[in-house]
C-alpha cells in the first residue's frame, strides 16, 4: 500500500514517483564482484600500463610492444616476430588480410582473441588498428659480458658490430641481416639515444634476429673499452677516417667494427675510444652513405680478408 513517505514495494507508485524496473541483466564483466569484470579490469590495467610506457619511450623496459593495422600486423607475422597475442575486434568484417594474419597467427601457436574497439584502443594507445593489433613478446637481450665470453670462446676472430646512436629501427635490422651473412658473432647497442629491436627492425632483418645475439650496454664506451682489454680491436667507420677500406688489414683480427648514428655519425668519445677509424672511399658528388648501407660494405670487406 502507498504511504505518505511515497511509493513502497507492491504498489508500483504512482506518476513521476512510480517505481522504475532494473532493466536487462548486464554482461558479467559489468557486474560488480564478477570475476569476468576483474579479468576485464585487469586487462584494462595492463594494456593502459603498456600505453604509457610506450608513449614515455622508457629504454630496457620489458613491456610489450604492439603492432597495429592488417598490412602491419600480417607483415610482422610473415617475418616470424615473436608474438602473444593477436586482438581482432569483435564483428570486424573479414578479409584476405584477416584471414592471412589468423592463420599466421594459428601457425605460430599465438593466441587468437576477440576484444571491443575500446579494448584495441586502450591497447594501441589511440592509434589506428583497423580493428586488429599484434601483441610482440619483449626482445630477449644477451648481455655484454656474455657476448663477450661467446665469441672468446669460438676458434675463429671474434666479430661484433657495435651501434653508436643509431635510431632508425630499419636500419637495426638492415645492419644484422648483413651482419648475420658476413660471420658477425653478435650486435652491441646501447640502452639511451639509440633504438633497440622493436618490430620493424625484426621485420627488416628478415628474421635474422632470431639467430643473432644482441647485447645492450649501459654505458657503450665503458663496455667498449672492456672489449679491447680482452683483446679485441675497435674501428669505428667515419667518413674523414684515418684509413681507407681498402687498407683495412686489422679486419683479419678479433675486431668490433663501430657504425655511427644517422646523420651526425660516430660520437666524440667512442671516436676517441677507437683504435682507429676507416673510411669507405667515395665519389665526389656523395656526401656520406646510409648506416646499414656502409656497415654491409665494411663487413664485406672484412669477410672477404678473412
Amino acid at each position: 500500500m502507498a504511504s505518505k513517505k511515497g511509493p513502497s514495494k507492491g504498489t508500483g507508485g504512482h506518476g513521476r514517483r512510480k517505481l522504475e524496473g532494473r532493466g536487462p541483466t548486464p554482461p558479467a564483466k559489468e557486474r560488480t564482484g564478477h570475476p569476468a569484470q576483474r579479468r576485464a579490469r585487469s586487462a584494462t590495467r595492463r594494456a593502459d600500463e603498456s600505453t604509457r610506457n610506450q608513449q614515455s619511450g622508457r629504454r630496457g623496459s620489458t613491456t610489450e610492444d604492439v603492432v597495429a593495422g592488417r598490412n602491419a600486423v600480417v607483415e610482422a607475422l610473415r617475418a616470424s616476430v615473436p608474438a602473444t597475442a593477436l586482438h581482432i575486434a569483435v564483428g570486424l568484417e573479414r578479409d584476405d588480410r584477416l584471414v592471412e594474419a589468423a592463420k599466421l597467427a594459428a601457425d605460430h601457436q599465438i593466441a587468437l582473441l576477440e576484444s571491443s574497439r575500446p579494448q584495441l584502443d586502450r591497447l594501441t594507445g589511440g592509434a589506428p588498428h583497423q580493428g586488429i593489433a599484434l601483441v610482440v613478446r619483449p626482445f630477449d637481450y644477451s648481455h655484454p659480458d656474455d657476448l663477450l665470453r661467446r665469441v672468446l670462446e669460438e676458434p675463429k676472430p671474434a666479430l661484433i658490430v657495435a651501434l653508436d646512436g643509431v635510431t632508425d629501427p630499419h636500419n637495426l635490422g638492415a645492419i644484422a641481416r648483413s651482419a648475420a651473412a658476413f660471420g658477425a658473432d653478435g650486435l652491441l647497442v646501447p640502452e639511451r639515444r639509440s633504438v633497440g629491436v622493436t618490430p620493424a627492425a625484426w621485420k627488416a632483418s628478415a628474421g635474422t634476429l632470431a639467430r643473432l645475439p644482441v647485447a645492450r650496454a649501459t654505458n657503450l664506451v665503458r663496455t667498449l673499452k672492456s672489449y679491447a682489454e680482452a683483446g679485441l680491436m675497435l674501428a669505428g667507420l667515419d667518413g674523414r677516417g684515418e684509413i681507407d677500406l681498402d687498407a683495412f688489414e686489422l679486419a683479419a683480427g678479433p675486431l668490433v667494427l663501430v657504425v655511427g648514428g644517422e646523420g651526425r655519425g660516430l660520437s666524440r668519445l667512442v671516436s676517441q675510444t677507437c683504435d682507429l677509424t676507416v673510411r669507405i672511399p667515395l665519389a665526389a658528388e656523395v656526401e656520406s652513405l646510409n648506416a646499414s648501407v656502409a656497415a654491409g660494405i665494411a663487413l664485406s670487406e672484412v669477410a672477404r680478408r678473412r
